[in-house]
């Protein structure tokens, strides 16, 4: 099976968050697993960069297309998989990242930037790339920045079938008429059966309403966004879709997230090698400048600091927890009042908490090596990625009841612990008290040596792999 992945994000060339990690890791698995997999992503000044001169370049035929597009062929750097990139300097390479400013303002033309790019993706469908096959059969297209993609394959009558994964529903990419009219979209489309969506229009929507097929990254996600507010305004047009919809889990690359040779930490461990997981955390609280000891629990946290993480609720409860033995490691970014408490707590408290605004890959495989406890209370999360790799780190997750993480996460209730097949710590209320509850259910736990080593090795047995994902998608690709 020929497959075309149209992904605006892949690691380790761009990266705003999970979205480039599941390219990279899926895109590998499906071909491990036998299908033929081309990669397609917008060429952003910062991937160029990395990627130096392409393996050749063609020309694209469309008169929708600006004619500063072009398309160029390289490989991945991870998997060495093909990969086409649609270059356009106006619109792609700029400082700043993916899809905002470097003051982090969305660019004002980002429906040009991805239309243009949706259209580029198409002309390679067609075969109008000249000097490039084509003979895809399947364009898996990958949250709102595709989102036109199945609505050009069908205008055109295309032969590919059409998968659209939601990897976040909040982010709909939503414009107004005036930016409908100037991107010379069908102008049929402008219905509320098609694109229009309360009184604007929706690439998100054009993804769902014209796909053969709608996947979410994990199934307790697609049941989620069925209903109001998960649904952020589409539950009713989702659940007109529901017969094409389905969850399917994301994996973990673990030959990337391995604590057995990951090349970004010091000491290296499994699970029978579980005592050099403690020589990770006096490493990292040298490094950041906390108080080393051994026997503090250290919670870390790295993402984006948005209400959508439960940033307020752990900000609550960090407040809650000051003069307790525990110890806390912050990376991320986001909005700036979060980042900026943030930075006040750890101010006023050197010694235990380390709070590092930004992003740094080799920082965050560290801060899952050395913390003894990781935190993703989510309002909701799609699928998340940290607790996967959390949990094969030996590092034990406390994470809200919702999305992926229901899905992954098994709460050390007394039965489980009994049975056990407890690996984390699970709260469903969504508030800063439940939060906090379950932090201090997690440290007086921590304070059982026995107990917390049979978690740790129950955690770390876990296997949530690409390859499982893969199977499913592959199927799905091929259902009618």
């Amino acid at each position: 099976m020929k497959v075309l992945f149209a992904t605006s994000e892949l690691y380790p060339l761009i990266k705003t968050g999970g979205l480039a990690d599941v390219s990279q890791g899926l895109s590998a698995a499906l071909a491990r697993a036998g299908a033929q997999v081309t990669l397609i992503l917008p060429g952003y000044g910062a991937v160029l960069s990395k990627l130096g001169q392409p393996e050749q370049r063609y020309p694209l035929q469309d008169d929708y297309l600006r004619t500063d597009v072009g398309l160029a062929r390289y490989r991945c750097p991870q998997s060495g998989l093909p990969l086409l990139l649609v270059e356009c300097p106006a619109l792609y390479e700029r400082d700043g990242g993916p899809y905002a400013t470097a003051t982090a303002e969305p660019w004002p033309d980002n429906a040009e930037r991805f239309a243009q790019f949706c259209r580029a993706v198409v002309c390679v469908l067609a075969g109008r790339a000249e000097g490039l096959a084509s003979g895809y059969e399947v364009v898996h297209c990958n949250d709102w920045q595709t989102g036109l993609i199945p609505g050009l394959v069908r205008q055109a009558g295309l032969p590919q079938t059409t998968l659209f994964t939601i990897h976040n529903l909040a982010y709909q990419g939503i414009f107004d008429h005036a930016t409908f009219q100037q991107l010379q979209l069908p102008p049929e489309w402008w219905h509320i059966e098609a694109l229009e969506f309360f009184g604007r229009f929706s690439f998100m929507k054009a993804g769902i309403v014209f796909s053969h097929r709608v996947t979410t990254v994990s199934p307790t996600y697609a049941e989620e966004i069925l209903h109001e507010p998960l649904g952020c305004g589409m539950a009713g047009l989702l659940q007109h879709h529901a017969p094409k919809l389905s969850g399917i889990l994301n994996g973990a690359d673990y030959s990337v997230w391995n604590p057995a040779d990951d090349p970004c930490i010091r000491f290296h461990y499994d699970a029978d090698r579980l005592p050099e997981k403690l020589n990770n955390k006096l490493d990292l609280q040298r490094q950041l400048g906390l108080r080393l000891t051994k026997t503090t629990p250290l919670i870390g946290m790295v993402g984006r600091l948005e209400q959508q993480k439960g940033v307020d609720w752990l900000l609550a409860a960090m407040e809650a927890l000051q003069g307790e033995a525990v110890q806390w490691v912050i990376l991320g970014s986001g909005r700036p009042e979060f980042e900026q408490q943030l930075q006040q707590l750890a101010r006023r408290n050197p010694k235990t908490m380390a709070v590092i605004i930004g992003y740094d890959e080799t920082l965050a495989h560290r801060i899952e090596a050395g913390s003894d406890l990781f935190a993703m209370p989510s309002r909701f999360e799609p699928c998340g990625l940290n607790q996967i790799y959390s949990l094969r780190y030996g590092t034990l997750p406390v994470v809200r009841h919702t999305g992926g993480l229901a899905d992954t996460v098994n709460d050390a209730s007394d039965s489980a612990l009994a049975a056990g097949t407890a690996t984390g710590f699970v709260f469903s209320e969504p508030t800063a008290e439940a939060l906090t509850r379950t932090l201090r259910r997690a440290i007086s736990r921590y304070a059982e040596p026995g107990l917390w080593r049979q978690m740790q090795l129950t955690a770390m047995a876990q296997r949530f792999d690409w390859e499982r994902s893969a199977h499913d998608y592959l199927t799905t690709y091929q259902q009618e």
